[in-house]
């Protein structure tokens, strides 16, 4: 995997974020030969936007993708990319699936994103149950390459002073 920065022409970025999406009504249809086209199509899709997939997932109820999205798109604008442009794709791919759901939507509304981090060959992966910057902090201090300043009543990390960025 390749963690060097990318760049744009006033910028260097490293942005990756771990995508979760599902078919309408969690329906379990990404197998056989539809599951090979829609890797296909979802490859194609984030080619043409410039998007890196790094890693991928397809179960038979939900997509897992991990991917480096440009700074100039917002993931949820990608999203919607990605999600609308693949339905119209797999319907005119697998013209028996229009029948099976209404109105042309393939992909349920919604998505999970988290973000993650690469740093000094470590991955710091975000979420409601890691607590990923205590982590972070305590590798990079011991990597050097920084100081952590407590003040006299520090108890949680809201009132720790950070040297060294």
């Amino acid at each position: 995997m390749n963690d060097s920065n990318n760049s744009l022409s006033h910028c260097k970025w490293n942005c990756k974020y771990h995508i979760v999406f599902a078919p309408k009504y969690r329906r379990q249809v990404i197998y056989g030969k539809i599951k090979t086209d829609i890797g296909q199509i979802l490859r194609k899709l984030c080619t043409w936007k410039g998007v890196e997939i790094v890693e991928a997932e397809l179960s038979p109820d939900h997509v897992h993708m991990l991917v480096k999205i440009p700074p100039k798109y917002s993931v949820s604008q990608f999203m919607g990319y990605l999600k609308g442009k693949s339905t119209l794709m797999i319907f005119d791919k697998h013209a028996n699936l229009k029948y099976k759901y209404g109105r042309r939507q393939f992909w349920c509304d919604g998505y999970y994103v988290d973000t993650v981090t690469y740093f000094y060959g470590h991955c710091f992966q975000g979420g409601k149950n890691f607590a990923p910057l205590p982590a972070l902090l305590r590798f990079m201090v011991s990597k050097g390459a920084f100081t952590i300043i407590f003040t006299p009543n520090s108890v949680n990390l809201r009132e720790v002073r950070v040297q060294g960025f």
